[in-house]
């Protein structure tokens, strides 16, 4: 299951020799609540490994694959762990109708986060009660993709698409169970 989370106001858009550069910032080390009770926080560089491989990584819009806006192989995405924040630069193309959609949405003020989304790594979390309430540390994952996005639910890190269901102890712990169910007391 890929997981994503969010920075608001992170991305700025300049127009360069009639394209667009698009650069932004998703800041480390910020505890978001992401419901009542449950917390969490993307340690510093817990996505430098994936980074630094320079490997495939895309932008996107919303998240979708189907929206692609720049990638590392196209030579259009730069993306850079500081220790603090991962930072991105990106050259968009209006070619497409979603990279023209975005452009507008953006331009309207609709879409200023930004939003990692990644697959947490194998011993890459650390989970402890904080008060009553549980606070999920990332301190390693694989990042996918980053995404512009339209709604950061919280101002300095979002993330979406979590399961909140502690596992019984009935339940099967394996497969897309497991990973739907992945916080526990």
């Amino acid at each position: 299951m890929m997981l994503w989370g969010a920075a608001s106001g992170a991305l700025e858009l300049r127009a360069e020799l009639g394209g667009v550069r698009l650069t932004g910032r998703f800041p480390y080390n910020t505890e978001a609540e992401l419901a009542p009770g449950r917390s969490e926080r993307i340690e510093a560089r817990a996505f430098a490994a994936r980074i630094e491989a320079e490997g495939e990584l895309y932008f996107l819009a919303g998240h979708d694959f189907e929206k692609p806006l720049a990638s590392r192989s196209a030579g259009t995405l730069i993306i850079r762990d500081s220790g603090e924040a991962v930072q991105i630069e990106a050259e968009l193309d209006d070619g497409t109708s979603w990279a023209r959609d975005f452009l507008a949405a953006h331009r309207a003020g609709l879409i200023r986060g930004l939003s990692p989304g990644f697959r947490v790594a194998e011993g890459g979390e650390r989970i402890e009660r904080k008060g009553s309430g549980l606070l999920r540390s990332i301190t390693r994952a694989d990042l996918i993709e980053i995404s512009a996005v339209t709604r950061p639910a919280y101002p300095t890190a979002q993330v979406e698409a979590r399961a909140w269901n502690p596992l019984r102890d009935d339940q099967n712990r394996r497969g897309l169970h497991r990973t739907f169910n992945r916080w526990r007391p």
